[in-house]
């Protein structure tokens, strides 16, 4: 008889080989790391011994499951901010708080605690993509589990490099040292389309090639990211990816919720795995991927269940499931992508998904000893019919739990025996977890008191105060103002026509503070668009002084251009109130007293306002400056002949919540 290191026996041994092969009852015989013999009882008992013996009656051998999409260190942002979209969950808190804490020691123990709760649901290889990847890769391989990982490269800074130069310097290192390893496969990760370069795209794949090492990148995950692309390089996400020479390398690509039939062949042609996560598509509300369509066409899917700050668990079961219903409910047929074809996908098509098939995702005699074991023997699992012996495969996807998983084994090592974690300490993992919850908190809760740190935090500009002299006058007409504006020593410098668009968002904190959000559009002679601006101004309600003839100096707290969409800020923000002002500016810079102001003639048309109000302004950075400009307006106002009383004190925004009142309470 042959010695081997384990042997499980009387069992029922779920191959996911080519032809799905069933024993039952069955046995397995591992030896240094690989799969030895797969077949009957008898056959196995008595061709091998071994001083480790597991008998796995009531339960099922299956290959260890493999998490084809994941950001293991993001454990540690779990329930940070939910029940939001994509991109407010992403840019205004997931980002932030990463530019904050994300360091290899928060990567190493974020990583740390996702395997545990991997290895518990019987994974044995997860796809990652984060920062500090070299961390991510020593945490599993202490934990002993299988990963490819992948080191996230962007066109921004991120929290391991300042440029995506110092990312690819980070990248090529990082393959090098890990190239190899028994358990480690180093990758390169671009994060998406909308997050690269053409150029950063193609060292990329260069550096995939050169090495021969997978490439891991989301593709057309949201509606929103495929329309902007669309509008931006005329061509949709895969086919421009695809340019970029992407493909070429071992690609796997994430989600793919929103492509045509072509993209699927397009990926299907050039080898490109797919990775389904519905927990999270479905949570942040990104869609349905076609899933049933893409395995149709031949593409290699497998299933992720994308980091557990959007999921927010690591459960492969929960994914595997809610795979098959999601499918069914879409195409409205219960036969779609039925019991076997799921799990087919959580094991064998996620190492086709990630181009590592020849060695795990089936128990074959040659692969790697990835396995895991199913106790059927559980309440939620009772009864067991035998009529169909793919029954088990329904029994498996519709009714078994993560929890039912009662020993690991990756590569030959006993990662769980009897649902005991062997190479993890959990407590510890939990109580050192709960300190950097606390810490992110407190960062958080500080943020959140002031508008300006928030605003701050989403990358605009930096921060910028902004004085400035100014006067609002109502004029029952515009008759006068060209009489005004050609008047002795005004010189009109530039004019143009404007319609503006703002939005008021106002907050109850100690300043007061408001944030207008502007869509600034510049008209031609003929009334068309020639351009947009848009931007954002903070400030206060309180004036910082009040000259003679009702001259205010205000003060703008932060000014930056407004880079996001409006539901962005306001989702984002999330203001006690908001008040929209709309209106048509004409717009005059002119030179008075060998000074420069802006004079603005505008009419209200949201809230419609009877009348001409006529705005002169200036910018100011010192006190002796401001009243020196302060008097040069009163003499405008003098040369104009505007009296007292056709002086406002109120801001449009005031004036519209005052509109917004009267028409209340009529």
């Amino acid at each position: 008889m042959k010695s081997v290191d384990a042997i499980l026996t009387n069992a029922c041994i779920i191959t996911m080989n080519d032809d799905f092969d069933l024993l039952a009852p069955g046995a397995l015989a591992v030896r240094e790391g690989y799969i030895e013999a797969v077949g009957a009882v008898d056959e196995i008992m008595s061709a091998y011994e071994s001083a480790d013996v597991m008998d796995c009656s009531g339960c099922a051998v299956i290959p260890g499951m493999i998490n084809g999409h994941t950001h293991a260190p993001m454990t540690l942002l779990r329930g940070v901010a939910d029940d939001l979209r994509l991109d407010v969950w992403l840019m205004g808190y997931m980002m932030p708080v990463e530019q904050e804490f994300v360091r290899p020691d928060f990567c190493w123990l974020g990583t740390q605690l996702a395997c545990a709760e991997m290895i518990r649901s019987g994974v044995t290889c997860f796809a990652d993509m984060y920062y500090y990847e070299e961390a991510v890769a020593d945490a599993a391989a202490q934990a002993g589990m299988r990963a490819v990982c992948a080191e996230t490269l962007l066109k921004f800074s991120t929290p391991d490099a300042l440029s995506y130069d110092e990312s690819l310097e980070h990248t090529h290192d990082f393959i090098q040292r890990w190239k190899g390893h028994p358990l480690i496969m180093p990758a390169l990760g671009p994060h998406a389309a909308y997050t690269t370069t053409d150029d950063l795209l193609q060292q990329c794949a260069q550096l995939a090639l050169e090495f021969d090492v997978p490439l891991h990148i989301h593709i057309a995950e949201t509606e929103q990211e495929v329309d902007e692309h669309r509008a931006a390089y005329g061509m949709p996400v895969v086919p421009w990816v695809k340019k970029q020479g992407v493909f070429e390398a071992k690609t796997t690509a994430a989600h793919c919720v929103h492509l045509d039939e072509g993209e699927m062949r397009t990926l299907r042609n050039h080898g490109v795995g797919v990775v389904h996560n519905p927990s999270s598509n479905l949570k942040l509300a990104s869609g349905f991927a076609p899933v049933a369509q893409m395995l149709d066409i031949g593409i290699n899917v497998g299933i992720g269940t994308d980091g557990p700050a959007s999921n927010n668990d690591l459960d492969m079961w929960e994914e595997m499931r809610l795979a098959a219903l999601l499918a069914k409910g879409v195409s409205g047929d219960p036969t779609t992508l039925p019991a076997r074809q799921a799990l087919a996908m959580a094991t064998i098509g996620g190492a086709r998904a990630l181009h590592i098939d020849s060695h795990v995702g089936s128990l074959e005699v040659g692969k790697r000893a990835d396995i895991s074991v199913v106790d059927l023997r559980s309440v939620h699992l009772t009864p067991k019919f035998t009529r169909d012996p793919e029954a088990i495969y329904a029994q498996l996807v519709y009714a078994a739990k993560g929890s039912d998983v009662r020993d690991v084994m990756c590569q030959g090592q006993w990662l769980m025996r009897e649902r005991a974690l062997l190479t993890l300490d959990e407590q510890a993992l939990m109580e050192e977890a709960a300190g950097v919850a606390s810490k992110i908190d407190a960062f958080l809760i500080q943020r959140e008191e002031s508008v300006l740190r928030k605003l701050l935090a989403i990358g605009e500009v930096a921060q910028t105060k902004m004085f400035e002299v100014q006067v609002k006058v109502l004029l029952p007409d515009d008759a006068s103002v060209e009489k005004m504006l050609s008047g002795p020593g005004i010189e009109i410098v530039k004019p143009s026509v404007r319609r503006q668009y703002d939005t008021y968002f106002l907050f109850e904190d100690v300043y007061h503070s408001r944030l207008r959000y502007r869509e600034d559009e510049v008209l031609e002679e003929t009334g068309e668009v020639e351009d947009v601006f848009y931007r954002l101004t903070l400030s206060t309600e309180t004036k910082e002084r009040e000259y003679e003839r009702s001259v205010l100096l205000s003060r703008s707290r932060f000014d930056a251009p407004a880079t996001r969409s409006l539901r962005f800020y306001r989702e984002y923000f999330n203001p006690e109130s908001s008040v929209r002002v709309q209106k048509k500016r004409e717009r005059y810079r002119v030179r008075y007293g060998g000074t420069d102001f802006a004079i603005n003639v505008d009419r209200l048309t949201q809230p419609a306002l009877p009348g001409v109000f006529l705005e002169i302004k200036s910018r100011t950075w010192s006190r002796q400056d401001a009243e020196r400009k302060a008097e040069l307006i009163g003499e405008m106002l003098a040369l104009f002949g505007i009296q007292e009383q056709e002086l406002l004190k109120q801001e449009y925004v005031e004036l519209a919540m005052e509109a917004e009142r009267l028409e209340s309470g009529s």
